[in-house]
């Protein structure tokens, strides 16, 4: 049997066997080696993050390794978060009120907020409420407790009891894993828990999401996809994944180019 004619677990196998001697793999390079498209690889790439075999990066995947800290996560793929910030930022109403959960993309949106929005802004995540301290359109409310080093914010009893008197206009959700079948997830059953009480407390739920939380199914569910107002995704998503989302009913925001800065350009795809 020649390389190009391997079967789709022995693919894979090879692909975990380069993940585990290299750290990562680049999409166009197996593809050209295999003698496949592109397309198939990153279908076998998104079955292995779904099985928790793998972390998905734009252009490949990464070995999963030890859980970076949220300080870490902050610098990475920062162009593309603030692609997504500018796109999300358009989409919340003066003088709401929102709650923003912890997570590096939301901290861009935070960044991104205009100082004149208007805005009541709650959050579990240090780091938000510290990013919003200067703009004096924006009122800030901190819910509190014990702050975990690996997801930036308080999750735990004490934020579930400051969280149970808010009843946001929209909560911008941070995801860990978006997939069709298992909704919005996340890796810490805590976490969890606290995203979903805010969720299912708010009139509204958006989630901005990078390409490699796309058709990931981490192990703690949050809120099924129909509890999913609007997702903004970045430019270059998969088209499948788009269009499995949509037909859910999620209504889905394209943000632009992260090489292109002229805000305000977005793509709307609508379910029907």
């Amino acid at each position: 049997m020649s390389i190009s004619e391997l079967l789709l677990g022995e693919r894979q196998t090879l692909i975990q066997e380069r993940l585990a001697r290299h750290g990562r793999v680049i999409a166009a390079e197996l593809a050209t080696e295999l003698g496949v498209s592109e397309d198939t690889i990153r279908r076998d790439l998104r079955e292995m993050a779904s099985a928790g075999l793998c972390r998905r990066v734009y252009g490949g995947a990464l070995q999963f390794g030890p859980s970076t800290s949220f300080s870490e996560r902050v610098g990475v793929d920062v162009d593309r978060k603030e692609a997504l910030a500018r796109a999300a930022v358009l989409l919340i109403e003066p003088g709401s009120t929102i709650f923003l959960d912890a997570g590096s993309t939301n901290l861009a949106i935070a960044r991104a907020l205009p100082a004149d929005k208007n805005l009541t802004a709650v959050t579990n995540a240090p780091a938000i409420a510290a990013a919003l301290i200067d703009r004096p359109g924006i009122e800030i409310i901190q819910i509190g407790g014990p702050i975990d080093r690996k997801t930036g914010a308080a999750t735990g009893a004490k934020a579930l009891r400051d969280a149970e008197t808010l009843r946001p206009d929209l909560c911008i959700l941070g995801v860990c894993g978006l997939h069709a079948d298992a909704g919005v997830t996340a890796f810490s059953f805590e976490e969890a828990e606290f995203k979903r009480f805010v969720a299912l407390h708010s009139r509204a739920v958006l989630a901005a999401v990078t390409n490699d939380k796309l058709s990931v199914a981490a192990p703690y569910a949050v809120i099924p996809l129909t509890h999913l107002s609007q997702a903004v995704l970045e430019a270059d998503a998969d088209e499948q994944e788009l269009l499995e989302l949509a037909a859910l009913g999620v209504r889905l925001t394209r943000a632009e180019r992260p090489a292109s800065r002229s805000p305000g350009r977005m793509k709307i795809l609508d379910a029907s």
